[in-house]
């Protein structure tokens, strides 16, 4: 992961402990362009509410909603961030690898080229002529059946 998407994690993490909440928008504004899965962002996502940071739609009207933590020094704070840069960094490198294999076949099929307009037809007019081609073959059969 570059130094730029880690500095930004860190940025969005510290934004987190001191307003005490993020927006999904700011969450995803600030994640590294290699994440893309959705189960990943949830991750990431539960992580962040595990170290007391509310994610929510939209920035909340009262200041309720926010927590402020007096006690935890900026040390601390930038410990817990190393420590989301680090589970972030290692779910990034992760991405590849799987074992569930409906999500293995899911990803080799991204890799598949899609058929064009003129394939789609290709293939419905090789569909069609075998169809005619099995239709003229049981025809025949019942006439050479009715001359035995």
């Amino acid at each position: 992961m570059k130094e730029n998407a880690q500095a930004k994690i860190k940025e969005l993490i510290t934004k987190g402990k001191e307003q005490g909440y993020l927006t999904y928008a700011e969450v995803n504004d600030h994640l590294p362009d290699g994440i893309i899965d959705s189960d990943q962002i949830e991750d990431i996502i539960g992580m962040i509410t595990d170290m007391g940071i509310k994610v929510q739609e939209e920035v909340p009207e009262d200041d309720d909603a926010r927590i402020f933590n007096d006690d935890a020094s900026s040390e601390e704070d930038e410990d817990v961030a190393d420590e989301a840069v680090q589970a972030i960094t290692s779910s990034d490198q992760e991405f590849g690898r799987t074992t569930d294999p409906v999500r293995m076949y899911m990803r080799e099929m991204g890799t598949v080229n899609l058929l064009t307009r003129e394939g789609e037809i290709a293939i419905a007019k090789r569909i069609e002529e075998g169809l005619n081609q099995v239709t003229h073959a049981i025809a025949f059969i019942q006439i050479q059946l009715q001359s035995y």
